[in-house]
């Protein structure tokens, strides 16, 4: 019996496991567990099911071919080859390939990438911008190979050729497409290209329409400042620019239509305008017309003094009216006049006197009203009716009625 160092043991082993065929391309179904990525850029996880588990890695390189970010829990299917590490003595699958169980990874990348913009708000209406309603310039990104830049300049032409088209080239397809679509979107907005993007590619399968689901593309199209239009594939094919972009066209061709006005339907609405304008017109210089021609017909214009006629009557009238005012309200103070001269008259005293009545007053011009108030030998003053007496006091006596 041979004995083995442990190394040599692994070594063996490795070699045996290294030299048989099936286990050089295997492929494996089971649930991803324990997954981490480490800084060197290599991949280590477990494959699991419900009785096992497996010790995988896929080194940096293999990993950078992944469209998905593989997570905890996730079905997939893997291949690769199926060795020993000598160091640890435990044996290990180096994959290869990574695809979810299912679906295809490019569903799950977009699945992914879709969640993960959403949550950060590059979807939010909130943020898109309205598209110029009479564009002047239009920066068209897309390929210069291909019908869709055809289409979309045919009908930018044909609808409204006031807009001028500035084609900038990029590839729409392949791992060098992303970047040069980003750095067009980005010339477009620092040089102020054009008033509007509209940036897309003609229909294809998903592999194909990939550059517009890459999380590059998507992030310029958020960020730029001139309105972005997307036009990816056809009808039914969706694409994460969709979603970012200020507007989606459901064709490149669609595209064109949503960009710019129909100089037909826009010559028809200038039309119209026109025709409502005059008639607008027509019917105010009939309102002005029949105006005109009822002041014709007033008298004041009819006949030029007629106006100074009516003035000079309206004058007699207030005339009369303030000659007549003024004249019962001098009758009223007349009246009111001999009334108080009347009733001030009654109660004169000269008129008490002149019914033989006399009144005495003291040499202070006081009135004396009974004895007490004069002494005797005191000069007094009697006043009568007509005329007056100066009198001597001879004697003073008191009267009890």
């Amino acid at each position: 019996m041979h004995i083995f160092g442990v190394t040599e043991l692994n070594n063996f082993v490795k070699t045996l496991l290294d030299n048989v065929p099936q286990l050089q391309n295997v492929g494996v179904r089971g649930e991803l567990s324990n997954y981490k990525v480490y800084p060197s850029g290599h991949h280590y996880f477990t494959l699991k099911d419900s009785e096992g588990a497996l010790r995988c890695v896929m080194f940096r390189t293999q990993a950078q071919r992944l469209r998905f970010r593989p997570e905890n829990g996730m079905k997939v299917v893997l291949t690769g080859r199926l060795t020993v590490f000598p160091r640890d003595g435990a044996y290990q699958l180096y994959c290869a390939t990574l695809t979810p169980e299912g679906v295809g990874d490019l569903a799950v990348a977009f699945e992914q990438l879709k969640a993960k913009l959403y949550a950060e708000g590059l979807f939010d209406p909130a943020h898109k911008k309205p598209l110029p309603r009479y564009p002047e310039r239009i920066a068209v990104i897309t390929s210069s190979a291909g019908a869709a830049v055809h289409d979309m300049i045919r009908i930018l032409r044909r609808r409204y050729p006031l807009a001028k088209v500035i084609l900038l080239p990029v590839r729409v397809q392949g791992a060098e497409a992303p970047p040069e679509i980003v750095g067009a979107i980005r010339y477009a907005n620092r040089h102020h290209i054009g008033d509007l993007i509209i940036t897309g590619r003609g229909g294809g399968s998903m592999e194909d329409l990939w550059a517009f689901n890459d999380e590059r593309v998507a992030r310029a199209i958020y960020a730029s400042e001139i309105p972005v239009i997307s036009a990816v594939g056809h009808e039914p094919d969706v694409t994460i620019s969709d979603f970012v972009a200020d507007a989606r066209a459901s064709t490149p061709s669609n595209a064109a239509e949503i960009a710019v006005p129909d100089e037909m339907e826009l010559r028809r609405a200038l039309r119209d305008l026109e025709e409502r304008m005059n008639q607008g017109e027509l019917q105010r210089l009939k309102l002005l017309r029949r105006r005109v021609e009822t002041l014709a017909e007033k008298r004041v214009l009819q006949d030029a003094t007629a106006y100074l006629q009516d003035q000079r009557m309206r004058l007699d009238h207030l005339q009369q009216r303030l000659g007549d005012v003024t004249a019962n309200r001098l009758q009223r103070k007349k009246q009111k006049f001999t009334a108080l001269t009347a009733s001030l008259d009654a109660m004169s005293p000269l008129k008490v006197l002149g019914r033989g009545y006399a009144m005495a007053l003291n040499s202070s011009g006081e009135v004396i009203r009974s004895p007490a108030d004069t002494e005797k030998g005191e000069s007094i003053y009697v006043r009568l009716g007509r005329g007056a007496l100066e009198c001597t006091v001879d004697f003073c006596r008191e009267e009890t009625t």
